[in-house]
C-alpha cells in the first residue's frame, strides 16, 4: 500500500502491557510513526511488561504475548526518571505530533507527559492519557487491570448461567475497548491540532470505557430500574429465540432478533407449525415459554450437525457455530477475507499475526513484526543530533 492515512505522524508513547499498545497499533498499522519509550534494561529485566508475558516466547524476554500488541512500531528504551532522560523526550517531543501513555494516573504530571508540561516545546502536541481510575481522582494512584473493570463494571454478573458463578469474558475486552477510545480520543486532539495549532491533554481510563459499554442495560436501569440479568443459553434479553442451541456435534448460535427470522426459520427447518403455536406465535408469547421453545428446538437442531444448519440457514437467518478458538483461527473463511497474516520476524519467519480489521480501498492494512527492544534506540538518537561518543555514555549511564 503506497500512502497510509497517518503516514508523517509521530506519535511517542510511553506505554505497556495491553490496554495502550492495543490502541496505538492501531495508529503504527495506520501508518504512523510509533516510537515506543521502555525502560532499559537487558531482555526478561528491560522493556515492557508484556516482553515477559509467557508461555511462549521467540527467544528469551520476547514474547508472542508482546507481538499481539506491537506491531508495526519502533522501540526506544529511554529512563523517562533521570533528568537526561527527560532531555531526549523533550527532544523528541519537539520532532512529534502526539505522547500517549498508558501509566497509573498519578505518573504522566510527574514523568512530564502532560500538555501543561509540553506545550512550550511544541504547542500542537496532543498528549492522550490511559489509566486505571483517571487522573483527577482519590483512585488516581490505584493500580488497575481489565479483569478488575469486569467485575466493578457489572460485567461478571451478566455473564454465565443464572445461578451460577461470577464469570468474566474469556478476553481483556475492556483493554481493547479502552486502548481503541484512546486511539480514537488522541485522532480526534491530532485533527484539531492540525486545524488550530494547539493541542491539548486527552484522558480515557479503563472504569470509564467498561462502564460506557454496558450501553442499553445501563439506560434500562437509570430510567426504568430494570436490572438485566443473566440468561440461559447466552440468549439475548427481550429478543427470542436468540441463543445457542444444540446440534448434533455441537452448539449454533440462532438469532432471531426480527420477527421476520423466526417466520423464515421455522420454514427453513420445515416446522412451519410452530409459527403457529400460540405459545411461541409472538416474541412477548416465545419469551413467556423460552424454556419449552429451547427444548423443542433443541430435539429438532439435535438431529442434524452444525454444518447442516449453517448451511440450510446462512444468508436467511443470523445462525453461526459456536466454535472453540483453535476452531474460529483455522476457518478458511479468515484466509479468504485476510484475517490472518504473516510476517518475517528475526526469530521466526513466517510468523503468523492477525491482520488488521480496517481496510483502505479495499486492502489490509500492511504489517511488520513488533520490535526487539531498543531495537531502534541508536538510529531515533542519531536523528535527534546525538553524536556516537554521547550515544555509548548514555548507555553506560543507563539512560538508554
Amino acid at each position: 500500500m503506497s500512502h497510509l492515512p497517518l503516514s508523517g505522524f509521530r506519535i511517542i508513547s510511553a506505554e505497556q502491557y495491553g490496554a495502550g499498545p492495543y490502541g496505538s497499533m492501531f495508529l503504527a498499522q495506520l501508518g504512523a510513526d510509533v516510537i515506543k519509550i521502555e525502560p532499559p534494561g537487558s531482555q526478561g529485566k528491560g522493556g515492557d511488561t508484556a516482553r515477559a508475558v509467557g508461555p511462549h516466547y521467540l527467544r528469551d524476554g520476547e514474547s508472542l504475548y508482546f507481538q499481539a500488541f506491537n506491531l508495526n512500531k519502533r522501540s526506544l528504551t529511554l529512563d523517562l526518571n533521570a533528568p537526561e532522560g527527560q532531555v531526549i523526550f523533550r527532544k523528541l517531543v519537539a520532532t512529534s505530533h502526539a505522547v500517549a501513555n498508558n501509566m497509573r494516573g498519578d505518573l504522566p504530571a510527574k514523568l512530564g507527559l502532560t500538555y501543561e508540561t509540553l506545550k512550550d516545546i511544541n504547542p500542537a502536541i496532543v498528549c492522550a492519557h490511559l489509566s486505571a481510575y483517571g487522573r483527577d481522582n482519590e483512585r488516581a494512584r490505584w493500580p488497575g487491570y481489565d479483569y478488575l473493570m469486569q467485575a466493578e463494571a457489572g460485567y461478571c454478573l451478566l455473564t454465565g448461567d443464572p445461578g451460577g458463578e461470577p464469570q468474566r469474558m474469556g478476553l481483556s475486552m475492556v483493554d481493547f475497548i479502552t486502548g481503541t477510545i484512546h486511539a480514537i480520543g488522541l485522532l480526534a486532539a491530532l485533527v484539531d491540532a492540525q486545524r488550530s495549532g494547539v493541542g491539548r491533554d486527552v484522558d480515557t481510563d479503563l472504569l470509564s470505557a467498561a462502564v460506557h459499554q454496558t450501553s442499553y442495560p445501563a439506560l434500562w436501569y437509570m430510567n426504568e430500574g430494570d436490572v438485566t440479568e443473566r440468561t440461559p443459553r447466552s440468549a439475548h434479553p427481550t429478543a427470542t429465540p436468540s441463543q445457542m442451541f444444540k446440534a448434533a456435534d455441537g452448539w449454533i448460535f440462532v438469532m432471531c432478533q426480527l420477527p421476520k427470522f423466526w417466520t423464515i426459520m421455522v420454514e427453513k427447518i420445515g416446522h412451519r407449525e410452530l409459527s403457529s403455536d400460540p405459545r411461541f406465535a409472538a416474541n412477548k408469547d416465545r419469551l413467556a415459554n423460552r424454556a419449552a421453545l429451547t427444548a423443542t428446538l433443541d430435539e429438532l437442531f439435535e438431529t442434524q450437525p452444525m454444518a447442516h444448519w449453517q448451511e440450510l440457514l446462512a444468508g436467511h437467518v443470523p445462525v453461526a457455530p459456536v466454535y472453540g478458538l483453535d476452531q474460529a483461527l483455522d476457518s478458511p473463511w479468515l484466509r479468504r477475507t485476510g484475517m490472518r497474516d504473516s510476517v518475517d520476524h528475526p526469530d521466526r519467519p513466517g510468523m503468523q499475526v492477525l491482520a488488521n480489521p480496517i481496510r483502505i480501498n479495499g486492502q489490509r492494512l500492511p504489517n511488520r513484526p513488533a520490535p526487539l527492544l531498543g531495537a531502534d534506540t541508536d538510529v531515533i538518537l542519531t536523528d535527534l543530533g546525538i553524536g556516537v561518543d554521547e550515544l555509548a555514555e548514555l548507555k553506560l549511564a543507563g539512560i538508554v
